[in-house]
């Protein structure tokens, strides 16, 4: 297209033709007088000055020649597949999997993306735990027979595509897949965080979803779906393992669930796994989701392997999700226990009899009067130091009865790893004054100054529950290892059930936000409390007659809970039974998991080792060993190991020396762990439709059925009105040297002409 405009100076018309009239009034009044000259001459010499006003003029009107053409930029539009395992679950229109659904959707685009390809580059990516560039050929993009990918890392996958195409103008980006995701870090990233980018870009994002949000409901599945057992039991003890199970496409079909145990090496040979339990399941429903609770009591201490496992079934498509393991601690004892009690009642001898029937565990019982000092055992205050004991038992004894820094070196005791239990009691907890004391941090329970029971007055009731207040164990308390009286879950409901009342109880105010209630009365008011303080554990136990058991005909039921409240305590569970150990938050990890420990020593008498010198490995799932870099934290060390790709059986190896001259050896220790087999993609392959619903909002852009993606290409190919610019070409003559060359030349020829004429 071309136009003609004018640009006159200062945009004035009117400073144009003032300029003009000017110029022709002076050309008038001053020109060569008719009588000096013949008039050819005198019309030369007006036509000459004519020409150069003319010039004048058109220079001040500056007239331009404008050309303006409409042409269209380059663009790309990105592709990307979702080729993830995922991706072959048959959910899709008539029994295809989704991955042959999208190659069908792909192959039917093919026409329009070919016309696109005309015009825009197409650029086309399969994707899993990174994006893969694809060969296209016109709009042919040539896709796998199957897909193979064992990671859908969509938000990962959407920036490794910007970052390729970077500085590319985009049409929008294509995402077809089952918009689910499941990446193990570094390649985790939220697809909102990519989809954020995009929108600042002001780049569309168009998606097409593959597969149904049930996903395996519609195939065969047997999937254990979790495992909770305790990380140690004492060898001969009832360890109860409870989970879940998810059975899809088996109902009214009876599935065998094992527990499976390691048995000890024999002859140089590596122990099997045995099964030692087995329970039965039949769903009534798909997706029905049925608890297991079985039992078993190791015979061997040890760190022993623990499985449960769902028999595969035929026709399941993965069966990965069939089995979970973990390793347990089978300890075998031995504890020193000091029990302190200040009145005479029935419940401590009853509890002395509990424990004394243990071979495994000691306890030296000392009675302090708070009113005869001479009952104070003179070497009381070492005994409370650390390393001395391993459980401490308080009574019905008044904070009174103890002198100086006797409570702050019991806090420290518990603080280093010790066990605590304070009994029910007239002067216990905030009755006994020990809000004001050391132990006030220590206890799970609030307590107030103004509970105080002076030794001299009448007892306070507001202080007490009255009897009877029957006791009962909370849900999580059934499964926890101080109150498991029965083989299993149901048996220990029952028999918990049948116990006598206590006589009564101590009123708990409130209890502290990291305490953890394991029992309760019939209103759900706090008789038993746990809590963790530093390293040791602590129990707040409201009554003081659990004797009434024994009396009632529960006498195994009574010293089987006193016997099991010390061993919890001693937290024999945490460590190993030589000077050194080692330690794991949790033994069963995901691939790619990073693993922390920490490790430490003790000295015979129990204390720390401050100047111990570490040396820690892992033993990987072939037998391999690799050292491991350890950090000082107090008077222990911390490490981590981050190699935990491969699934298997892994261990923590650590041997400790003084840092003296001589370096004394302290001793060894082991923790065994495993790394899960799992298969990211498959165990849960639900499709997520509506995550790809929401990135698509984010962007701008729409999500689409897959047989829209023809008539997608074909309108992002025709509304193309963003990238089309107007470019416009100016010309002009005035401005030129050849014009001004032209004015000078007129003014010189007039010039010279008036000269040769004598007018000047």
């Amino acid at each position: 297209m071309t136009r003609f405009s004018l640009y006159p100076l200062a945009d004035s018309y009117l400073l144009v033709a003032v300029v003009a009239i000017v110029l022709l009034g002076l050309m008038l009044l001053i020109g060569p007088g008719h009588g000096r000259i013949a008039w050819p001459r005198r019309a030369a010499l007006a036509a000459l000055r004519i020409a150069v006003i003319v010039m004048v003029l058109a220079a001040m009107l500056r007239p331009t020649v404008i050309y303006t053409e409409i042409k269209k930029q380059s663009a790309t539009l990105l592709l990307l597949a979702d080729k993830s395992r995922s991706m072959s679950v048959p959910d899709a229109i008539s029994d295809k999997t989704r991955w042959e659904a999208l190659r069908h959707t792909v192959a039917d685009a093919t026409p329009a993306l070919a016309e696109l390809a005309e015009d825009f580059e197409l650029k086309a990516y399969t994707f899993d735990a990174g994006v893969h560039p694809l060969e296209v050929d016109g709009g042919n993009i040539p896709l796998a027979e199957l897909p193979d990918g064992r990671e859908t890392a969509i938000g990962y996958a959407l920036e490794d595509a910007l970052r390729q195409e970077a500085g590319k103008r985009l049409l929008g980006l294509v995402l077809l897949s089952d918009g689910a995701q499941r990446a193990y870090a570094p390649r985790d990233l939220p697809p909102q965080t990519a989809a954020a980018r995009l929108k600042h870009l002001g780049y569309p994002l168009f998606s097409f979803a593959f597969g149904q949000s049930r996903g395996l409901g519609q195939a065969r599945d047997i999937a254990v779906k979790d495992l909770l057992v305790n990380q140690s039991v004492f060898v001969k003890n009832q360890l109860a393992v409870a989970g879940h199970v998810r059975i899809d496409g088996y109902v009214n079909r009876e599935i065998p669930v094992k527990l499976l145990f390691e048995t000890a090496p024999h002859n140089g040979e590596p122990g099997k796994m045995e099964v030692v339990a087995q329970q039965n399941l039949k769903a009534t429903a798909d997706g029905q989701l049925l608890p297991v609770e079985l039992t078993y009591a190791p015979q061997v201490p040890g760190q022993w392997k623990l499985t449960l496992e769902a028999t595969d079934q035929p026709g399941e498509l993965v069966t990965t999700n069939n089995r979970l393991s973990t390793f347990v601690n089978v300890l075998s004892g031995g504890l020193n226990v000091l029990y302190l009690e200040g009145t005479l009642r029935v419940e401590q001898k009853f509890l002395r009899r509990a424990l004394d029937g243990s071979p495994d565990i000691n306890v030296d019982y000392v009675r302090i009067d708070p009113a005869k000092p001479q009952t104070r055992p003179g070497d009381l205050a070492e005994r409370l130091r650390p390393g001395k004991y391993d459980v401490y038992i308080l009574g019905d004894l008044d904070s009174t009865a103890f002198q100086g820094d006797e409570l702050k070196d019991l806090a420290k005791t518990v603080d280093q790893g010790a066990g605590l239990i304070m009994l029910g009691g007239f002067h216990s907890f905030g009755p006994g004054g020990y809000a004001s004391t050391p132990l006030s941090g220590v206890l799970p329970v609030e307590m107030d100054r103004f509970e105080r029971q002076p030794l001299d007055e009448p007892i306070r009731k507001d202080l007490h529950l009255p009897g009877p207040v029957l006791m009962r164990p909370t849900r999580f308390g059934l499964l926890h290892f101080a109150l498991m009286l029965a083989g299993d879950r149901e048996a220990n409901t029952a028999l918990w059930a049948k116990l006598p009342p206590l006589e009564g109880a101590n009123r708990f105010r409130n209890l502290k936000p990291g305490a953890l209630p394991l029992a309760v009365d019939d209103q759900d008011r706090p008789l038993l409390v746990a809590q963790s303080y530093g390293n040791g554990r602590v129990l707040a136990f409201a009554g003081d007659s659990t004797w009434h058991w024994w009396m009632r005909g529960y006498e195994s039921a009574h010293k089987r809970f006193w016997r099991q409240v010390i061993l919890w305590l001693a937290r024999k569970d945490q460590t190993t039974d030589g000077n050194v150990w080692v330690r794991l938050a949790k033994r069963r990890f995901a691939p790619g998991d990073r693993v922390e420990f920490i490790v430490g020593a003790r000295s015979p008498t129990g204390e720390p080792v401050a100047d111990a010198v570490y040396k820690a490995r892992v033993v990987l799932p072939d037998g391999t060993r690799r050292p491991l870099q350890l950090v000082c934290q107090d008077d222990q060390m911390s490490g981590s190991f981050r190699e935990s790709q491969t699934a298997g059986d892994y261990a923590i190896e650590v041997t400790a020396v003084t840092a003296t001259h001589n370096a004394a050896e302290l001793g060894s220790a082991r923790a065994r762990f495993l790394v899960f087999e799992q298969d990211l993609e498959l165990d849960n392959a639900a499709a997520d439709a509506a995550t790809l619903e929401s990135l698509a909002a984010m962007t701008g852009g729409e999500s689409l059925a897959p047989e829209q993606l023809s008539q997608l290409i074909r309108r992002l190919a025709r509304q193309t009105e963003h990238l089309e610019i107007k470019q416009e070409t100016k010309s002009t003559f005035w401005d030129t040297w050849q014009f001004f060359l032209v004015l000078v030349g007129l003014l010189g020829i007039e010039w010279y002409l008036r000269k040769r004429w004598g007018l000047v």
